[in-house]
Order: structure tokens, then sequence, then C-alpha cells
């Protein structure tokens, strides 16, 4: 079946929450696809987005949203226990998302991907006040702070975060990382904020923590996210 074609009748699916239709669709798709990881980024994330634009917009009544948002969720869950694991990569990170069920889903696919990819990965969710997040970064060290799917709500909160972990200069060689979420809907944020990193859908955030660990905000030229792929682009 044609990608676009797929993923409008998944999400024709999930809005009625007829959950062995979805089962035995997301079985077929997965037989086709071939690889778990590929009917997440491929199905399961393109429909996520195709709720989530439809529900800001106020094209989706509240009920198949609610329908779609926590069917999408389980198959998502089941799906995580089939992702191939990659050997360690020996790097950690520290996730959080906003606080609403569809961006917790969104931020779990991105989740669900870096563990496969080799990263040690903690997910702390949406709501969690800053300086609880502080004390964990201190105390823990993680490689990456991630902030996947977020809310426009949650932008001060973010960039307070980040000008506070540099102001103390508290672990110097800790990586920040955004996307999804408000990130996808406003161009130049992720840089105006001073993440690190950023990337419009989970496999091109897995992608671009692999490929530039090293990569900083301070740094005269970017090598990762959405500039990296801007500049490929033109060439």
């Amino acid at each position: 079946m044609e990608r676009q074609a797929m993923v409008e009748r998944f999400f024709e699916i999930l809005i009625t929450g007829d959950r062995p239709t979805a089962r035995r669709f997301v079985a077929e798709a997965e037989s086709e696809l071939g690889r778990a990881e590929a009917l997440v980024t491929e199905v399961f994330w393109p429909t996520y987005e195709l709720i989530q634009k439809l529900h800001r917009e106020d094209h989706l009544q509240v009920l198949n949203y609610n329908f779609a948002t926590r069917l999408l969720r389980w198959l998502v869950d089941q799906n995580a226990a089939k992702l191939r694991q990659a050997p360690r990569v020996n790097r950690s990170v520290f996730a959080m998302c906003g606080q609403s069920e569809g961006e917790e889903l969104g931020a779990q696919m991105a989740i669900d991907l870096l563990e496969g990819a080799g990263f040690d990965v903690n997910f702390a969710g949406g709501g969690v006040a800053n300086d609880e997040v502080l004390a964990r970064v201190q105390d823990e060290k993680p490689d990456v702070l991630l902030a996947f799917c977020s809310a426009a709500s949650d932008l001060p909160s973010i960039r307070s975060l980040i000008d506070t972990l540099h102001e103390i200069g508290a672990c110097p060689n800790l990586q920040f990382a955004v996307g999804g979420g408000v990130f996808n809907r406003a161009e130049g944020l992720a840089e105006e904020i001073g993440a690190d990193v950023w990337a419009s859908h989970p496999l091109e955030l897995v992608e671009s923590l692999v490929s530039a660990p090293n990569q900083r905000a301070n740094e005269s030229q970017r090598t990762v996210g959405r500039t990296r792929r801007t500049k490929a682009k033109a060439a």
C-alpha cells in the first residue's frame, strides 16, 4: 500500500477506537514494511502528526481525538518490544515533554527509537518543575537533556532551564536537544532558545544525536538538525 494511503487508512481506524481492526492493520503494515522501526517512522509518526494537526485546528472532535491518541499509545507500547536493540553507545538521555496525552505519545516514539539505537534513557514526561530537573541533571550528569514534543506553554520553562544550566556552569558537557511539537511549528525557535541539537521527527533526532555527540550551540558552524539538512538540500 502507498504510504500516504496507509497513513490515511490508519487514521480512519484510530478515530473510531476500533482496537481489533487497528491490531490487524498494524500486523499487515509491519509485514509489508519489514521492521518495527519502519512502523514507527513511516506509519505511527506521520499519523500522529495528522491527529495533532487536526486537533489543534478544531477539525477533530474530542471523542475521536481521545480514541485515536489512546489507541495509538497502546499500539506504540506493543511495538516498542519488537524494536531491535543496538549495542549500548554509553550515552545517557534525560527526556521530558509537554503535559498533554498527545505530546507524551509523540515523545514516547522518540524515546523508543533512542533506546533501540543504544542510548540509556530516562523519560520523565511532562509537568516536572525546573528545580527537580536541575537536581537530577546535576546528580546523574546525563549526556543529553531532551525536550521532545513540547507545547508553546513549556517554552519559558525550557528557556529558563537552558539559561540556568549555562549560568551556574552545571554539567558543561551536557547536550541540550529539542524537537517535535512547538519546535516543528516555529522555524528558528530551537536556535533562539539555545538548543544544541534539534530535529523534526524521531528518526532525525536519533541520527543527529548519534552523528554529532559533541555539537554545541555556541559553535560557529552547526552540523546537525535542520541546518545540516537544509544545506544538504541546497547542495
